[in-house]
């Protein structure tokens, strides 16, 4: 296994943190890419990697995209994240998440987790018995924070909306077509959302029976998963895993628009001029999904109540106008512009 120093998405990283428990089979990275305007803050994402170097690739990506997007959001927060090198059928116990707790109490405040794929909010609880460095847990009714999801698919839904308007000239998602890729907590609340306003639905999921379950409350259609992004539509909303926009993709799409609450959907930074080159409007993913980290932010943060974290979401349309506008005006790609953005705020412009 190479060095973490040699793979290409090592960006000057602060921390690479291997943590390796025999007692309860526990394997993770945490990685903190920054912490110029806060603690490292992201998720703790559980996932069966065939290779340790993908997970690696997967958590030096996703941290970086963590330093962006609390950047981009105005959060008093760096970017950080950690992976769960987890077996195939993603088995995991409290005991687990205890020594997890424990690895990120060591790091003393560098890395605060949440919730991400693969971690529930009771697996938050059993973390935050061992480390004080967590958000994301359940609150009670009107208190900000608890499950980050319903958050961020609201800033999805708004930056889709802004999409259709900048592309489409439309003020509003009825009658249009959207493609969703996933039909988890984000993809069924943008699903939901678009669905009352009068959007045609159609999804796709590895989990057939969720994505039928969902098309079914929406009066939406399930295709199959290898199709999901070759369908013609109107918007091409990914809200399932990263890395789906290649070159092979893109050069297949055959929409408009690709907004939607995926992390790292670019396979590389070459995509973001590919899916531009092709006139395709792209929200940046992590402009456009901000939301949950907003929420669970003020929660550990402690400096916004539901109204206020309501506002900070619904400047996510605003920040997605502002770089498609600087777009429009130099001829760069959205995603190089958004990610100029915040590495002037991170100091590294």
């Amino acid at each position: 296994m190479q060095s973490p120093w040699d793979y290409p998405d090592f960006d000057d990283h602060e921390v690479v943190h291997f943590v390796t428990d025999a007692n309860t089979g526990l394997k993770a990275i945490i990685a903190v890419h920054s912490t110029h305007l806060g603690p490292g803050a992201g998720g703790t994402r559980l996932w069966h990697y065939p290779n340790r170097g993908d997970a690696i690739r997967d958590v030096l990506r996703l941290s970086r995209g963590m330093s962006y997007k609390n950047a981009m959001a105005g959060l008093a927060l760096g970017g950080g994240k950690a992976v769960i090198l987890a077996d195939e059928a993603r088995t995991k116990s409290d005991e687990m998440f205890a020594a997890f707790g424990r690895s990120v109490e060591g790091l003393c405040g560098k890395y605060v987790t949440a919730e991400d794929v693969g971690v529930t909010v009771p697996d938050l609880v059993e973390v935050s018995r061992h480390t004080r460095y967590v958000s994301g847990l359940p609150v009670e009714a009107g208190a900000v924070g608890g499950d980050p999801g319903p958050h961020t698919s609201y800033g999805v839904f708004l930056g889709i909306k802004a999409a259709v308007r900048s592309k489409l000239g439309k003020g509003s998602v009825a009658g249009l077509h959207i493609a969703i890729q996933g039909a988890g907590s984000v993809a069924s609340g943008v699903a939901r959302r678009a669905a009352e306003e009068g959007a045609r639905i159609s999804l796709a999921d590895i989990d057939g029976a969720r994505a039928q379950k969902l098309a079914d409350e929406v009066g939406g259609v399930v295709v199959p998963v290898n199709e999901i992004m070759t369908l013609e539509a109107d918007v091409l909303s990914p809200n399932a895993l990263g890395a789906i926009l290649t070159a092979e993709s893109i050069a297949a799409l055959r929409v408009p628009i690709v907004a939607g609450g995926a992390n790292n959907q670019l396979a590389t930074p070459a995509e973001g001029d590919l899916i531009h080159q092709r006139g395709i409007l792209y929200a940046p993913d992590y402009v456009i999904n901000a939301g949950g980290i907003i929420n669970v932010a003020s929660e550990y943060l402690k400096d916004a109540d539901e109204a206020g974290v309501k506002a900070r979401i619904e400047q996510i349309p605003g920040r997605l106008e502002t770089i498609w506008a600087e777009s429009d005006t130099t001829g760069r790609n959205p995603a190089a512009v958004a990610d100029a953005m915040a590495r002037r705020l991170i100091g590294r412009g």
